[in-house]
């Protein structure tokens, strides 16, 4: 199977793109553009991001407070200061030297898809990557940085799903704790009909403003990446 990398190497040749027409080029351009939401969420640390902070929102009760905009923009930043050090690699070996014309189009998307691959690698699971290795049909690998593009980046995103909901989950515990107490304490004084998710919603929200929840949320998810 053709790995995607190399075909985007094979595009970016000097007399690849060149030799093609203004319009084909601008399709082609155009079409990049509509992968780029893809790659976003396939190749970053946006997809264990947004999950976990979707969890915080559903934990304290509060289905449309931060709005989704406010989610989606915490999490593209988040993203970019997690990636920090990897776009800096990028940059030093694959975009500079590529503006300088010190290296060709090929060499550049070579030099930054190795920096990304090793971050991907890191965080993602053995057992994740071994079983989409076994799917592709791959004997065996000499090392974890010859896995094909093809076989890390739906490893990568199992991975990132699985280490979202185990964070989520421990999230969700001592919110579920106060709804037990409320849901005791109405029980005990007869209001049966009264809903405890009503009531233990203002309990929910002043333990996490108490614990500075937002902090230890975006902390958390900075270091959980190696």
């Amino acid at each position: 199977m053709t790995d995607p990398m190399s075909m985007v190497e094979r595009l970016s040749d000097a007399g690849g793109m060149q030799n093609l027409s203004t319009p084909l080029q601008t399709a082609l351009f155009l079409g990049g553009l509509v992968l780029l939401p893809t790659l976003l969420v396939c190749l970053t640390p946006f997809t264990r991001i947004i999950i976990v902070l979707s969890f915080v929102r559903r934990a304290v009760t509060s289905q449309d407070i931060p709005p989704n905009t406010v989610l989606l923009g915490l999490a593209l930043f988040l993203t970019l200061f997690v990636m920090g050090p990897t776009l800096d690699e990028i940059n030093a070996k694959a975009l500079t030297p590529y503006l300088d014309k010190k290296i060709s189009g090929s060499e550049a998307v070579r030099a930054g898809g190795i920096s990304l691959h090793q971050f991907m690698l890191r965080n993602t699971r053995r057992q994740d990557l071994a079983l989409f290795i076994h799917l592709a049909g791959y004997k065996s690998l000499q090392q974890p940085s010859d896995t094909p593009w093809h076989v890390l980046v739906p490893a990568y995103v199992v991975s990132e799903m699985k280490t979202a909901f185990i964070m989520g989950f421990c999230i969700y515990i001592p919110f579920l704790l106060v709804d037990l107490v409320v849901a005791s304490i109405l029980t005990a004084m007869g209001m049966m009909m009264m809903p405890p998710v009503i009531v233990s919603a203002p309990f929910k929200i002043l333990l996490f403003v108490l614990a500075d929840g937002w902090h230890l949320a975006a902390r958390a998810l900075s270091v959980s990446f190696g």
